[in-house]
């Protein structure tokens, strides 16, 4: 579904990627992980359009997409839930799935995916009328990711979902990604608790200093990489880590 091939980006004069390569299969959930500064954001941006690759391939459905607009990007189904969530916090719920339903609106649809959507997140048909920036961090992700579904993505694309909120959301961030999974949503997610990553991830991409590192499965990765002493602090570390 998903190939990149050789990635390099950059932020002005500074080199974030030195090619990086990965692939994402329908159906499966693969998980970037690294440590601050690894390259995993810069690697989703420069997917989803928002970043311009200095070189390398981007294939998505068969199709070279590393030139690409983002809008353009996402009406082919590719959609990302960017780190921070990047909700609209002045508009109402309503007017925030509204909007991630512009690539691939069609008024019967639209309310058929409402309802899809309502039924994942019931917290959020009880929010309709509220304004984004009053929901909780919680409801603001849930929100987030509900806008990103109403475009009916092929893939989804999820930086740093459990970010910032408190363990017993985390829990239901997973739960509900979980759910995604069950109901065949591609997913490529990047996310700072690594432990519970691993649980639910297909195959793993470990990334440093802008370079993979990594690439297999979560038992694979146990085995061949001391995954807490090499990237997340070694003795008195974590598994927990931001972009």
């Amino acid at each position: 579904m998903l190939t990149v091939s050789e990635l390099r980006a950059s932020y002005g004069m500074v080199a974030a990627l030195h090619g990086v390569s990965l692939e994402v299969t329908e159906g499966e959930l693969v998980a970037l992980l690294g440590t601050n500064g690894a390259g995993k954001s810069t690697t989703l941006k420069s997917v989803a359009g928002a970043l311009r690759p200095v070189q390398g391939s981007i294939t998505f459905l068969g199709e070279e997409i590393a030139s690409s607009k983002p809008e353009a990007i996402v009406k082919k189904g590719l959609s990302l839930v960017p780190e921070g969530r990047d909700i609209f916090t002045s508009l109402t719920v309503a007017e925030n799935l509204r909007l991630g339903a512009f690539a691939s609106y069609d008024r019967a649809r639209y309310h058929e995916d409402l309802e899809e959507v309502f039924g994942l997140f019931p917290i959020l048909k009880e929010r309709l009328t509220q304004a984004g920036g009053l929901l909780s961090g919680g409801e603001q992700q849930q929100l987030a990711i509900a806008r990103a579904l109403m475009s009916r993505p092929r893939l989804l694309m999820l930086d740093e979902p459990s970010l910032g909120l408190a363990p017993a959301l985390v829990d239901q961030i997973f739960e509900l990604i979980a759910s995604l999974r069950e109901r065949n949503v591609t997913i490529l997610l990047v996310e700072q608790n690594a432990e519970r990553a691993l649980e639910i991830a297909d195959r793993v991409y470990v990334l440093k200093t802008g370079n993979v590192e990594f690439a297999g499965t979560p038992s694979q990765l146990e085995r061949e990489l001391d995954i807490t002493e090499v990237y997340f602090g070694g003795e008195g570390g974590t598994s927990e880590v931001t972009v």
